[in-house]
């Protein structure tokens, strides 16, 4: 089953959040809901959060992956250098 990559931003922090789910908007909307408890750094965080970049990965494995390497290397630095590569389509909010 797919699985997705995703940045959120928040403006009003100046923070990034990266995470992976089978469903982003879904996971955004938690992101977003001041009820939701499963997302705890987002809580800590104000948002509103909005996803600015995503990927669709084969599985979960691949997806946890590339989840660690963005977060290794910095959601702001990734982000720059994706950019870079990709066309403005794939980037949104950046």
């Amino acid at each position: 089953m797919t699985c997705f990559v995703y940045i959120i931003h928040s403006q009003t922090a100046n923070r990034y959040y990266i995470g992976s789910s089978e469903d982003p908007e879904r996971r955004l909307r938690q992101h977003n809901d001041p009820e939701y408890q499963g997302s705890r750094t987002t809580k800590v965080w104000s948002g509103p959060w909005e996803i600015v970049w995503q990927k669709e990965m084969l599985n979960r494995s691949e997806a946890m992956q590339l989840e660690r390497k963005i977060k290794k290397q910095g959601a702001k630095r990734y982000l720059e250098r994706e950019t870079k590569k990709l066309s403005p389509a794939f980037v949104r909010g950046f």
